[in-house]
């Protein structure tokens, strides 16, 4: 599959370069048959042009066969002895995924003799969070694909293409829109909007969902009140549903985001989480609708906001609907580039509960830095909680009650012409959507996939590539926030180190020192009963003993406060480790570079040379955190620095004069940084 082109590559084919006009290209198109169903429905159809254009060699049959006991999207291959392949599903998108499937095993030149595969969940979604205005929170490739203004008289194609790329990974859903949602977001002009995209993206299987602001009723409708108990609120969200299903019938439900951040909820009354949950649940069960209800919620007054979202909901377990769902970031504070999974999981077993990762790398250096997140995703999803049915996968993926298991990731996709700003955040959507099909998918499985299906399948490629992906997570962690370390970001666009950030009169978790409390004894969030916040206790045993006698190193300064000259396992002080990951973290990232520069010979010039540009960014970045952070610590300290590591280049005080000119929307260029 080794393919340098001459014309230009900008990365937009994502992970079909090889795939795409294979077949057509060579004038060889397979023979393919179906049966029942009609090769003119729209899903067959697309699974047919897919095949051709692949050039899937022999003859092909589809063959759709209802199967009341059949997940929705499953599918199976098989073989005869002349090669020639049959796709059985008990609906049109199984036979869409089962191209898919046949497609990849082909490009990848894996046995597809016999296969049989099923989505470990029911919802795959990609949770956009872009705006009215274009503009996309947390988002680092352009503007959003979505275009409200050209809307619905003027439909993107990009919009096929995007439902392409989700379907050919297994996502089956997408919500457009922001959870900070704008109450216009339920106008009747914007739903019709909400329409035309959902009728571009239902052939691919994706259905649409829409985030929106529980205030709706009054900002929107005008009524007085937004009270949930309300009955003119209650009909108001009813007659709204209504609307909605008689445009788009198979819309697929909302996301909430309610009293946090500012933003309205059931609170405001005097209501609970699950009262709110159930009045819109109510409104949109006759049409067999799904509520994702954010469990993001925190208080300035909260002593530790690591733990508010556990106290607020387990009370709540068992008050929801089946049509709604508990949805919870991984980690208990927010995207860090390594947290403990959140206590929450488990901890509701009469609640349905989804997790929720971001692929959007607002805490891992934006579009400029190479973090392959499949190892995120991982660490949480196989993470045993010792309770329920154990781990976070077998948690999230059961069944309860009558609704959907579901799994959400916030989207990285912009109108850049790669899509997601770096060719190698692409693997990132790559990744989720392979691991939400099918969650015991290893990393390297993974990666090795998406750079052979989007590069070459060279193996002097693939190895030291591939394993350059898999380093690059924990390299993230080691130049950013080593043992435990979290929220050490500048102050509203979290690009870059500011350990030391604080404005007059902020809330205090919005700064650093809310979470790193260094001073002169040590450094670290005390979450222990015996002396700390007590936030060990919300994790079940043996964990919380682990975590509260005997942590991890990877998480101690997640739930402790050791003092600086401790001991370590490693035969370290506490000081010495942390100076020694940064460091280590540095030589990873500039490693990067010298692999990727080996590379040249299989890539195309133009992502070679855009890919090369990031890793210098990365370069810069890594060295940056490194200085400001150890330099920081030092002053509060007073430590010197161990014999063996770098020293810093930068100065402290160059470094705190240092001001990224971005808001919450962009990326930082090269010009930027200091």
């Amino acid at each position: 599959l080794l393919c340098i082109p001459a014309a230009a590559e900008d990365g937009h084919s994502l992970w079909f370069r090889h795939a795409d006009n294979a077949g057509m290209h060579h004038g060889t198109y397979s023979p393919i048959s179906v049966t029942g169903a009609k090769a003119s429905n729209p899903t067959i159809a697309i699974a047919i042009d897919e095949l051709q254009r692949a050039g899937i060699p022999g003859t092909t049959r589809l063959v759709v066969k209802k199967d009341k006991k059949a997940a929705p999207g499953s599918y199976a291959i098989e073989c005869d002895a002349d090669g020639n392949a049959t796709i059985k599903a008990p609906d049109a998108i199984g036979i869409l995924y089962g191209a898919y499937g046949l497609i990849r095993r082909h490009q990848l030149g894996q046995d597809y003799r016999s296969v049989s595969e099923s989505p470990a969940y029911g919802l795959r979604v990609l949770n956009h969070w872009d705006n009215p205005d274009g503009t996309v929170e947390r988002g680092y490739a352009g503007q959003s694909i979505w275009k409200w203004d050209e809307l619905p008289d003027s439909v993107s194609p990009i919009y096929k293409e995007y439902a392409r790329a989700c379907a050919s990974v297994g996502i089956n859903a997408a919500v457009l829109n922001n959870v900070n949602a704008k109450p216009a977001t339920l106008a009747s002009d914007n739903l019709v909007k909400v329409k035309a995209i959902a009728d571009e993206l239902r052939p691919y299987g994706v259905q649409v969902f829409l985030s929106v602001n529980f205030a709706s009723p009054k900002a929107l409708g005008g009524l007085p009140t937004a009270d949930p108990l309300d009955p003119a609120v209650q009909a108001w969200w009813k007659n709204k549903a209504a609307e909605i299903y008689r445009l788009i019938p198979d819309f697929g439900g909302f996301l909430v985001k309610a009293n946090s951040e500012g933003e309205p909820g059931p609170g405001d009354y005097d209501r609970s989480h699950s009262q709110g949950a159930n009045m819109l649940a109510d409104a949109i069960a006759p049409y067999g609708g799904t509520i994702m209800w954010r469990a993001f919620v925190y208080k300035p007054s909260s002593p530790d906001r690591a733990m508010q979202a556990y106290d607020e909901f387990v009370p709540l377990d068992g008050e929801f609907r089946d049509n709604v769902i508990i949805q919870i970031k991984n980690g208990p504070v927010d995207f860090q580039p390594r947290e403990p999974f959140s206590p929450l999981f488990g901890a509701m077993p009469r609640t349905a509960q989804m997790i929720e990762f971001q692929i959007t790398q607002e805490y891992l250096g934006h579009s400029n830095h190479l973090v392959f997140l499949a190892p995120l995703f991982k660490e949480c999803l196989d993470q045993q909680t010792y309770r329920d049915v154990g781990t976070v996968t077998a948690i999230t993926a059961k069944p309860r009650g009558k609704g959907p298991t579901a799994i959400a990731g916030v989207a990285n996709i912009g109108d850049d012409a790669n899509w997601c700003g770096h060719d190698f955040a692409q693997a990132n959507w790559y990744a989720f959507g392979r691991l939400a099909w099918d969650p015991s998918l290893s990393s390297e499985q993974i990666a090795d996939e998406w750079l052979r299906l989007t590069f070459s399948s060279d193996p002097a490629f693939v190895e030291p590539v591939k394993q350059m992906m898999l380093d690059s997570r924990e390299a993230c962690v080691n130049y950013m926030m080593p043992l435990g370390l979290h929220h050490t970001f500048a102050g509203n666009h979290h690009y870059g180190p500011e350990p030391w950030y604080y404005v007059p009169g902020i809330r205090l978790d919005w700064t650093p020192m809310y979470y790193h409390k260094a001073d002169s004894a040590g450094l670290g969030f005390d979450r222990t009963v015996a002396t700390g916040s007590g936030a060990t206790a919300q994790y079940a045993e043996p964990l919380a003993s682990l975590y509260e006698n005997e942590c991890p190193m990877e998480y101690l300064l997640w739930f402790h406060h050791p003092a600086w000259t401790d001991s370590l396992p490693t035969d370290r002080t506490v000081w010495e480790e942390l100076c020694h990951r940064f460091d280590l973290g540095v030589q990873q990232a500039r490693g990067f570079q010298k692999t990727w520069d080996a590379a040249q010979p299989y890539v195309d010039p133009e992502r070679f040379a855009a890919v090369q540009d990031k890793l210098k960014i990365q370069t810069h970045d890594a060295q940056w955190w490194h200085d400001a952070c150890l330099l920081y610590f030092q002053d509060i300290n007073g430590l010197p620095f161990p014999a063996d590591t770098e020293r810093p280049v930068y100065t402290l005080s160059a470094l705190k004069k240092v001001r990224i000119p971005l808001g919450l929307y962009g990326c930082p260029t090269r010009d930027m940084l200091p």
